[in-house]
């Protein structure tokens, strides 16, 4: 039977006549990663910094690791947090960082190990601010992992970064993963999301509009599918004949599938006939696709 690590319960963060949070519900296992999705503005580090216990929530009812993150002071000992904006001292180093955070934790972690981990070893006597953007996202984890943390907040954790900075710090979250983290990571990246997340909660005003696997959510959400085939006018015809719906665009012929169940009985039904096509490629809806659409949609619902 799987364990909770959070629980979330009508949770509301009120400011004057503004609900930031309003009245969301979610949880999260030990061991998966948890991505909350949304724009900016959508709610999504009020609620982490709720959970964090930095911030004092309106109502509702929040529990990490079975306890109330606003009364406890034991949580800062089992938790591990990279902010968003994360920074540091300019002329410290990461080893220097490390040390310092080790102290404060009364943490027992082989902070050589830590370095490793986050592909910061041969940075560790460089000055912060003589570190890459990706670099200082990494020693923003390391930090975050000092205390050997049962969960760990991280908060759009490659925000500005570039591609390649990315896909690095996605390196070491999928590494923090197979050893078995809880995580929970905020970000409007959506292939972020769909790469790293077990399950996702979309946010947007205060509210979480949609929740569940990302393919789930792609599932209910997308639009048709297509097949998308590179021929010439007599695959035209013979799909034509065939009663398949398409349009060309260019070298290539977009085919309309109602199924993806449809796409073999394509493919079959052209080779059956010998057509002379170059190749194919099914074209699903990704996360983004759907998220887009689902925001899109309830801003036009709001401004009617």
């Amino acid at each position: 039977m799987s364990e909770n690590v959070i629980k979330v319960s009508n949770l509301v963060k009120s400011y004057s006549d503004v609900r930031a949070v309003d009245g969301i519900s979610f949880s999260i296992e030990r061991g998966e990663v948890f991505s909350i999705l949304g724009p900016n503005g959508a709610g999504k580090t009020t609620t982490v910094e709720i959970l964090e216990g930095v911030r004092n929530r309106t109502s509702g009812d929040v529990q990490v690791l079975g306890q109330d993150p606003e009364k406890s002071r034991s949580l800062v000992f089992k938790v591990g947090i990279l902010p968003q904006d994360f920074s540091f001292v300019y002329n410290s180093t990461p080893k220097e960082a490390l040390d310092f955070y080790k102290g404060t934790l009364r943490a027992s972690s082989d902070l050589h190990e830590i370095l490793e981990m986050v592909e910061l070893e041969d940075k560790s006597s460089t000055p912060f601010q003589k570190l890459s953007g990706g670099q200082k996202q990494k020693l923003g984890l390391a930090l975050s992992l000092v205390n050997n943390p049962e969960i760990l907040f991280l908060d759009e954790p490659t925000s500005g970064l570039d591609p390649r900075a990315r896909r690095n710090i996605w390196k070491v979250i999928k590494g923090l993963k197979d050893a078995g983290k809880s995580i929970l990571l905020t970000t409007h990246y959506l292939e972020e999301a769909e790469l790293l997340a077990d399950r996702v909660a979309i946010m947007n005003k205060g509210k979480i509009i949609d929740s569940g696997r990302p393919m789930e959510i792609v599932e209910r959400h997308h639009e048709d599918d297509n097949l998308i085939i590179r021929g010439d006018g007599e695959v035209e015809r013979l799909l034509t004949a065939g009663g398949f719906l398409f349009h060309r665009e260019g070298a290539y012929l977009k085919i309309n599938l109602k199924s993806i169940k449809d796409a073999t009985e394509i493919i079959n039904y052209l080779y059956e006939r010998k057509a002379a096509f170059e190749d194919f490629t099914l074209k699903r809806e990704s996360l983004e696709d759907v998220f887009v659409r689902m925001i899109g949609a309830i801003e036009e619902d709001e401004s009617e």
